[in-house]
């Protein structure tokens, strides 16, 4: 395959480092887009969540989108780019 010999190889932590970066910035995107539309206070109604209060719901939100941003964006970057070859 002619292609993946002219592939430049990425070492694994700057790899993480970069998707953990703009997998973060995603999720502040989303984080903004999802409670501007969807007030938290309504969603515990939905969830079996304890009493928790609207910066928690922030909170939980902004880590489950970065989690989620994070773990699709780390499987496309280590599917794409092929390990380097000893």
């Amino acid at each position: 395959m002619p292609f993946i010999d002219k592939v430049r190889h990425m070492p694994v932590p700057q790899r993480i480092g970069a998707v953990l970066w703009i997998s973060f910035l995603t999720a502040i995107g989303a984080t903004g887009v999802f409670f501007s539309a969807i007030d938290p206070m309504s969603l515990q109604y939905c969830v079996t969540f304890p009493e928790i209060s609207r910066m928690g719901a922030y909170t939980v939100g902004f880590l489950l989108f970065w989690l989620l941003t994070a773990s699709s964006s780390l499987l496309a970057v280590f599917f794409v780019y092929p390990s380097k070859e000893d």
